[in-house]
C-alpha cells in the first residue's frame, strides 16, 4: 500500500510511553477538580487514541482495568467506566483502519459518535442503577474531547516523528 502524499513516515511507538501517556491521563482524571458532567475524561480520549493508532498494543482488556480504577476513585458503580472504555475500544478497533487514511479535523467526525456512545453507555449503567440524569451539560464532555482530539493526537505522535533526512541519496 501506498502512504498518502504529505503523510510523514513514523518511528515506531515505544511500550513505556504508551503505558506514560496512560497513566497521565489517569493522574488528570484523578486531579480533585470536583465532579463536573462536562469536563472531558482524559483516559477515554487517550484510549481512543491508542486504540485508532495502536489497536495491537492497547486493547479491552488495558481499557477495562483502567476503566475500574476510574470506577474505584469515582465510587461510581463498579465496571460502569470499565464497561464504557471496554466498548470505546471495540469501535476504535472496528474503525481504527478507515480513520487511519483521513485526515486529522475529518477523523472528529467519525470519532464523535463513538465518544458520545461511550458517555452515553455510562449514563444508562448510572440511570438504570437508580442514579439522576445530571442534565444536557452532559453533551458538552463529548464534544470537548472530539475538539482535543486533533491536540491529543498532535501531542502523542510527537515522539514517532522522524527528523528531516538530509541525505539526497536516501530512498525514504
Amino acid at each position: 500500500m501506498m502512504m498518502p502524499r504529505g503523510q510523514e513516515l513514523l518511528q515506531p511507538v515505544k511500550p513505556w510511553f504508551i503505558v506514560a501517556s496512560l497513566l497521565l491521563a489517569l493522574a488528570l482524571n484523578l486531579l480533585p477538580l470536583g465532579r463536573q458532567p462536562w469536563l472531558p475524561d482524559w483516559v477515554l480520549l487517550t484510549l481512543a487514541f491508542w486504540g485508532v493508532h495502536q489497536s495491537q498494543r492497547v486493547g479491552m482488556g488495558m481499557a477495562f482495568v483502567l476503566g475500574l480504577c476510574m470506577d474505584v476513585q469515582q465510587s461510581a458503580l463498579l465496571g460502569q467506566h470499565a464497561l464504557a472504555y471496554s466498548a470505546l475500544m471495540l469501535g476504535t478497533h472496528l474503525a481504527h483502519r478507515r480513520l487511519a487514511w483521513i485526515g486529522l479535523w475529518a477523523q472528529v467526525l467519525p470519532l464523535l459518535p463513538l465518544l458520545v456512545a461511550a458517555h452515553a453507555l455510562q449514563w444508562l449503567v448510572r440511570w438504570l442503577s437508580g442514579g439522576i440524569f445530571p442534565g444536557p451539560l452532559v453533551l458538552v464532555a463529548p464534544l470537548l474531547e472530539a475538539l482535543l482530539w486533533p491536540l491529543a493526537c498532535w501531542l502523542l505522535l510527537a515522539p514517532q516523528r522522524r527528523p528531516p533526512d538530509t541525505d539526497a541519496n536516501r530512498p525514504l
